[in-house]
């Protein structure tokens, strides 16, 4: 896949996860939990590599908080978890390490990096246990969906060679 179909892809996935963002998601106190954004980071990550999932994520939450649909929470748990997936799917090639990838670095490690904006950025009292189990259910759900999506399309043969191009094993050079 060139870098046209490359930038394509990401918009276009970008802009899915923005307009969705207005009819799915969970308000949880001050923070908006969207699993539609994981499953994007997913499909995202396993499809055009880490650079492009981080971009997509950047995306769709800078367009998410310009609209009002989401929050600062956004940026980071969002980045975090594409990259995390984007890296474990080129390394292994496996489409649950992805998933993997995308609950631990949205649900966890992103959730760790929110705490300091809710409370030095919004001035807003929150508990790093009240984070993590919203952000960990969110990115396991959307994780699941991307999955579980990507593995129909894999068997069905609907994606082809796009599913193994941005592994390291298979890099043109």
């Amino acid at each position: 896949m060139n870098k046209t179909h490359k930038l394509t892809l990401t918009a276009l996935i970008a802009a899915v996860t923005t307009i969705t963002s207005s009819m799915i998601y969970i308000p949880v106190g001050f923070a908006k939990i969207f699993p539609i954004q994981h499953f994007a980071n997913v499909l995202s990550a396993v499809l055009l590599g880490p650079g492009y999932a981080v971009a997509q994520a950047f995306v769709s939450s800078l367009l998410r908080n310009m609209m009002g649909t989401g929050s600062l929470f956004a940026f980071p748990g969002s980045m975090i978890g594409a990259l995390f997936a984007a890296l474990l799917y080129q390394k292994t090639k496996k489409l649950s390490l992805a998933a993997v990838g995308e609950v631990f670095g949205t649900g966890i490690v992103g959730a760790m990096t929110t705490y300091p904006i809710a409370v030095l950025l919004l001035g807003q009292e929150a508990t790093l246990f009240g984070l993590v189990p919203a952000f960990a259910i969110s990115s396991f759900t959307g994780a699941l969906m991307g999955y579980g999506l990507l593995k129909i399309m894999t068997r069905n043969h609907a994606i082809g060679g796009m599913l193994y191009e941005n592994s390291t094993n298979n890099r043109r050079l």
